[in-house]
């Protein structure tokens, strides 16, 4: 069971690493030149990047969410709650195999 988990998690950690590496040029810092780029242009590309970084971050997130989840797998500890120990639904886990959390401690 917990292969099919790892191959989840697996495909997703391939999925959002791709996607950092083709939007990394939206983060690129905003040449601030007001001659070659008008001063709207410069404020939207300025909200771009801001809006660039926080879905890095949330992809960040994840990611490290995944690598404790496929920690988890190794160490045999995997569908386990991290902070009571009772199982975690299997439901939750289809949803997503990296929570960490059963229902209860998740609230």
């Amino acid at each position: 069971m917990t292969i099919d988990y790892k191959k989840q998690l697996l495909a997703r950690q391939k999925t959002l690493e791709q996607l950092m590496l083709e939007t990394k040029e939206n983060s690129d810092t905003v040449v601030l030149d007001q001659t070659s780029v008008g001063r709207l242009s410069r404020m939207d590309a300025l909200q771009g990047q801001a809006m660039a970084e926080e879905v890095k971050r949330r992809r960040d997130i994840e990611l490290k969410k995944i690598t404790a989840a496929m920690n988890r797998i190794t160490e045999d500890e995997f569908g386990y709650c991290l902070n009571c120990g009772e199982d975690i639904d299997k439901k939750r886990l289809n949803n997503d195999p990296s929570v960490a959390l059963c229902n209860k401690c998740a609230i």
